[in-house]
């Protein structure tokens, strides 16, 4: 089963449009234009305050317990 896991590798910030890539098997970038599409209507701020939030919700690949 999947999990939804921040990646570090290619990674630009946090990881976060890498890790929402590979969980929906879709090119990050995808995810990168569609921050800067919200970031641009809330003037960044809100844009700024969700990716922290999702940062802080979604786990580090270094996280992930193998004996599952």
């Amino acid at each position: 089963m999947k999990k939804l896991r921040r990646i570090r590798q290619g990674r630009v910030l946090a990881g976060v449009c890498t890790g929402l890539g590979e969980y929906f098997d879709t090119d990050p970038v995808l995810f990168r234009i569609i921050w800067v599409l919200i970031a641009i209507p809330t003037a960044v701020l809100g844009a700024l305050i969700a990716y922290l939030v999702i940062t802080l919700l979604i786990p580090s690949q270094d996280k992930i317990d193998y004996n599952r």
